[in-house]
């Protein structure tokens, strides 16, 4: 018996709850799980649902459009890893936590490669027995860089990329390639201190938290939808390296759990905002 996912999300109404697990009920499957939430601002519902059973998808999903409005989303899919490639430059802290998640299955994924685009992290990759591509930028143009890491990407069909302290802007025509399915994790609490070395700004501001923020990847630098934010408490005796070194757990930790809650299906996007069900 097979375990699935229904994610919905549109205009609100009355009875959408009823409706949608009256469906459920008809075609006799069992609700594991169910959240739902309205954006009283926009008049927008959301709707998660686990639930097990033998499933006919295409006749669920067409009796689900039948009954809700005409601008609903429906996605519907059984539980099973996601499969992923990381990019990488040469910091290794969330490269390693992610490796070591994969290898003891923490989290929802499957990672099939890393590209980096320099070679420092090969020794590292290779002990997990994942293949490890170096995609050098010397000498080449943007565009040829960003060419030949897509040669190699897609020739693995993955369902998202993970940017694990990939040091590299994407260009746009890049990103539609992958529409909301590259998560990056950035360090600092967004929207403070966007793009380069984020905790000398934080020194110089003399802050007292400093953060990292998970985010899905779009055409603005640093301002895509917000999956989850981290922050630990610092004072003043801190110097801007010890500020770095502290935010790289906060940075690996925050990536991990944004990358729980996005392979389980329990991330929404709606505009540059997202709905979350933890």
């Amino acid at each position: 018996m097979s375990t699935y996912i229904l994610r919905i999300d549109c205009p609100d109404e009355k009875g959408l709850v009823h409706k949608i697990t009256g469906v459920l009920y008809h075609h006799e499957l069992n609700v594991l799980r169910n959240d739902e939430f309205v954006d009283r601002t926009s008049g927008h519902f959301f709707m998660r649902t686990e639930f097990s059973g033998e499933c006919q998808e295409e006749k669920v999903v067409n009796a689900l459009r039948g009954i809700l409005p005409d601008t609903v989303t429906i996605s519907l899919t059984t539980v099973q890893p996601k499969k992923v490639v990381l990019l990488a430059t040469k910091e290794h802290h969330c490269l390693s936590d992610l490796l070591i998640r994969n290898a003891y299955k923490d989290l929802n994924l499957d990672i099939l490669a890393v590209v980096a685009n320099h070679d420092t992290l090969r020794p590292l990759v290779e002990k997990f027995n994942i293949p490890f591509f170096l995609v050098s930028a010397e000498g080449l143009t943007r565009v040829e860089h960003e060419a030949a890491v897509l040669s190699v990407v897609e020739g693995y069909q993955p369902d998202y990329l993970v940017l694990a302290k990939y040091m590299r802007i994407l260009s746009a025509e890049f990103q539609s390639r992958f529409p909301r399915r590259i998560i990056n994790i950035h360090h600092s609490f967004l929207p403070a201190f966007v793009g380069a070395n984020p905790y000398r700004q934080a020194f110089e501001r003399g802050v007292k938290i400093i953060g990292a923020t998970a985010h899905f990847v779009n055409e603005h630098l640093d301002e895509g939808p917000i999956i989850t934010q981290d922050v630990i408490p610092v004072n003043h005796s801190k110097t801007w390296q010890e500020l770095a070194a502290a935010g790289r757990d906060v940075e690996k930790i925050a990536l991990a759990k944004a990358l729980k809650l996005v392979f389980e299906d329990r991330v929404f996007v709606k505009d540059n905002k997202t709905v979350v069900f933890e």
